[in-house]
């Protein structure tokens, strides 16, 4: 245990330590919660686009469940019970050598990350749920930044994030078994918006552009 602490501690010293100004105002946006509604908006678009009101229903119930089931799991239960203080609290020593954007710290305990277990129980289920394979990629990657910006912030280990994104994993793939035993997938058929695009590539464009506009204010602030 005291070998993987060191290791986690210093794979994030090293990845916290690369910060440049632009990295700092991208992450701090990019990182929020709200500025992504854009692209659950899509989500749900292709949802209720492409299935039966019964699946759609299911859909998006157990969506929102595997998101409160990762959140509250990972912030309520076992948050406490191993009591491990974020990098950059201040009460923990390694706060002195990790470097703080705005002075941002995020609350007392870390271990295991609820931005990682969140955003990758939607994106399994995502993943999962459409049926393509660009989309896919893209939503998995997009949690791994998201997970990842967290590291840069320094408000999370590794650790926090790895242990955080495989909960958000398991929950989001055991909630799209339970919405295919509520309502079969065979009730969801994404239907092509034209020749090259499916109505779920909605949800990779909208984050696309979410991006995109995160990388420009970035830059012109």
């Amino acid at each position: 245990m005291d070998f993987f602490g060191q290791a986690d501690t210093q794979i994030f010293l090293f990845f916290n330590g690369m910060h440049t100004d632009y990295l700092d105002r991208f992450m701090m946006v990019f990182t929020g919660r709200f500025v992504w509604v854009p692209m659950y908006a899509a989500l749900l678009y292709a949802v209720l686009r492409n299935c039966t009101a019964r699946k759609a229903v299911a859909t998006v119930f157990c969506i929102v469940l595997a998101i409160v089931l990762a959140d509250q799991f990972c912030g309520h239960l076992l948050r406490p019970a191993v009591g491990r203080l974020r990098p950059a609290n201040p009460d923990n020593p390694l706060s002195e050598l990790a470097v703080i954007v705005n002075g941002y710290r995020g609350g007392t305990y870390g271990f295991p990350s609820c931005h990682a277990a969140n955003s990758f129980a939607l994106a399994v289920f995502t993943a999962l749920l459409v049926r393509s394979r660009r989309v896919a990629a893209f939503i998995i990657i997009w949690a791994v930044v998201n997970s990842y910006s967290r590291l840069y912030l320094g408000v999370h280990y590794p650790g926090d994030l790895f242990v955080g994104a495989v909960f958000g994993s398991i929950f989001g793939a055991l909630c799209f078994g339970l919405s295919d035993i509520i309502a079969p997938s065979s009730q969801y058929s994404d239907r092509p918006l034209w020749r090259y695009l499916r109505t779920s590539d909605a949800v990779m464009l909208a984050g696309i552009a979410i991006v995109a506009g995160i990388a420009v204010y970035s830059l012109v602030t």
